[in-house]
C-alpha cells in the first residue's frame, strides 16, 4: 500500500509519479494533477493538457497566452494551419 502525499489515503492501488528527479505517491489522478500540473499564469486553472509555453511561462491555451503577453501573438497558434 502507498500513502497519498496529497489526501493521506493509504491505497492498495496507489501509484509512483517520477518526475524531475523527485518520485511521488498518489492515490488518484485527481491527485496527482492538483500536486504536480502547471497552473496558468492567466487564468489560474491547472494545465492538464499540452498547454503553451511561452518564454519559460505556462498557459492552459494559446487564448490565455495571447490575453497575458500580446507582443508573443505571432508567436502563439492554437492549432497548426491546414
Amino acid at each position: 500500500m502507498g500513502r497519498c502525499e496529497v489526501c493521506g489515503n493509504d491505497y492498495e492501488m496507489a501509484f509512483e509519479v517520477h518526475t524531475q528527479g523527485s518520485v511521488h505517491v498518489f492515490d488518484s489522478f485527481e491527485c496527482a494533477i492538483s500536486r504536480l500540473a502547471p497552473i496558468c499564469e492567466h487564468c489560474s486553472c491547472r494545465v492538464i493538457g499540452h498547454g503553451v509555453e511561452v518564454g519559460r511561462h505556462w498557459y492552459c491555451s494559446a487564448h490565455c497566452a495571447r490575453a497575458s503577453d500580446p507582443a508573443a501573438a505571432e508567436m502563439i497558434r492554437d492549432r497548426a494551419p491546414a
